[in-house]
């Protein structure tokens, strides 16, 4: 199972998958280095009325509340242009990296190797260590740039999981839609989950 990872959240339509999913990833035994997009802060305000804290301790406080853990350790946030942050080099990658929700100016500065911001940077260490990159996109309807650079990121072995909540559950709450993917997540970091039964499982 892995043991670090990076969340990184930008500035597409769909903070409350991210927050669904750093509450998930708080309760494993895990090394968490989260990162914000300055875009998605705006959207936190404007989906889920948050008001993200000035200042890097201010919101690492923030997001240890939220998730309600103790282990001040566990949780490390980086600021955009942090580079001397662990995730920012090869010899300190972590195992694995979620982008949720992953912007389409996020896939194509990925896709072109750029490394404008941390964000960029950490994914592009991903690439070259062969990690675990997981992408959510969520955005529609989709351009022919966006297709080209998606399916040129999962020739790479990235994995593009789009925040697409199947119905077959019967879904009664945003909740559960917002469940539904975060499960998907946690299943394809093979971490064990019991948020949301696979096909022809029950609960």
């Amino acid at each position: 199972m892995i043991k670090s990872i990076t969340l990184a959240i930008t500035g597409a339509s769909g903070s409350l998958y991210a927050l669904a999913l750093l509450k998930q990833l708080c309760r494993y035994d895990l090394s968490i280095h989260l990162l914000i997009s300055d875009a998605a802060k705006e959207v936190f305000r404007l989906e889920a009325d948050l008001i993200l804290p000035k200042g890097k301790k201010k919101l690492k406080s923030f997001f240890l509340d939220l998730c309600q853990t103790r282990h001040q350790a566990q949780l490390q946030y980086y600021e955009s242009q942090e580079w001397t942050a662990p995730v920012a080099s090869g010899s300190n990658a972590p195992d694995a990296m979620v982008i949720c929700p992953c912007s389409m100016g996020t896939v194509s500065a990925i896709a072109h190797g750029a490394s404008n911001n941390l964000i960029e940077r950490a994914a592009d260490v991903m690439l070259k260590e062969n990690r675990k990159l997981l992408l959510v996109p969520r955005e529609m309807p989709l351009s022919p740039i966006h297709l080209e650079n998606l399916l040129k990121l999962s020739q790479l072995k990235v994995t593009v999981l789009p925040a697409s909540p199947g119905f077959y559950h019967q879904p009664q709450s945003i909740d559960d839609l917002i469940n539904f993917v975060v499960a998907r997540i946690l299943d394809q970091l093979k971490l064990p989950q019991n948020m949301q039964a696979r096909w022809g499982e029950e609960h």
